[in-house]
């Protein structure tokens, strides 16, 4: 049975173990929400989704041999060699989680890879579907946060299954039915941490980058909390002109070019359009999210004193 999740087809066996119960999870909630009258479904939201997922499965097969061949080239190259045990299998699962939450970081702070990210984001609905909204470009680079793994001495087809089971699980998060889960909200990245991340308010953008384990932004000060006092507000500001797959797909791409294109700019001027953290501007007109949660937080300060001035005034 080992077997069936840790050999070549492991990645395959997962998804499709895990797709019928998703399938009927989703139609549940779905049900759920029309019994209610919740409205946390919409048909073009749903039918993007799929769109953007597929697109994603299919880009995903073609590079899945060179993906696994940079990999197995650094799994052949390896600096270490592991017994197959339990503890194998729970530090391969912990350190790639990690390494997704690097890949993670990076796409929110790198205006390229936002502009590759920003599909999984731009949905005003936060539901099961959301889950598998893909990031469709990310095939083309993502296997480059897990060649480190296999340069340590994981197996990449048992990288791949951890990760494959990690998604998983990263898809159940996605919704507004589970409020909380109790003790688990401190170590696993639970639906409440997963709603912060998916909210475009000020005061949540950038956080809770874990896919599993939530302990990682806690480490690196990335996580918040949901507020109750701060309802939590879907997709992206601004907003995209239109829902159109390929509006989605290239509207951050458009205002990349767009940028460069300005005459007069030095080319590390050009280079940062690309790269640097999205908002950011050559003439200092922009503001990247640092900057919007550090005036959010300067007025959020000023608003307590002047509240504690009344008070004893």
């Amino acid at each position: 049975m080992l077997d069936f999740f840790t050999g070549e087809h492991g990645l395959e066996n997962v998804y499709a173990w895990s797709i019928p119960l998703l399938a009927a999870v989703i139609i549940a909630e779905m049900i759920y929400s029309h019994v209610s009258e919740a409205k946390l479904y919409n048909k073009k939201d749903v039918g993007t989704s799929v769109y953007l997922a597929l697109m994603n499965f299919g880009l995903d097969l073609v590079m899945k041999a060179f993906a696994m061949g940079v990999m197995f080239f650094f799994y052949n190259h390896r600096l270490f060699t592991w017994d197959f045990t339990v503890w194998y299998w729970l530090i391969c699962f912990v350190i790639t989680d990690f390494a997704y939450y690097v890949l993670h970081y990076v796409d929110h702070h790198s205006r390229a890879f936002w502009a590759v990210h920003i599909t999984h984001h731009n949905s005003e609905y936060f539901n099961l579907t959301t889950g598998f909204r893909s990031p469709v470009l990310q095939p083309l680079y993502r296997y480059l946060y897990f060649s480190p793994l296999a340069f340590l001495g994981f197996n990449p087809w048992h990288i791949m299954v951890v990760y494959a089971i990690g998604q998983v699980y990263g898809t159940w998060v996605h919704t507004q039915t589970v409020k909380t889960m109790g003790i688990l909200e401190y170590i696993l990245v639970t639906p409440s941490h997963h709603r912060v991340h998916h909210a475009c308010n000020i005061k949540y953008l950038d956080r809770n980058m874990g896919m599993c384990l939530i302990i990682w932004d806690k480490i690196f000060g990335t996580f918040e909390k949901e507020d109750p006092g701060v309802p939590v507000k879907y997709g992206i500001y601004p907003k995209m002109p239109d829902n159109k797959p390929d509006t989605i797909l290239f509207y951050e791409w458009r205002k990349i070019w767009k940028d460069i294109k300005q005459p007069g700019l030095k080319l590390s001027d050009r280079i940062n359009y690309i790269f640097n953290s999205p908002g950011w501007r050559h003439d200092g007109t922009g503001k990247t999210v640092r900057q919007y949660q550090r005036d959010y937080l300067t007025k959020l300060s000023r608003r307590q004193e002047q509240k504690q001035k009344k008070k004893s005034a």
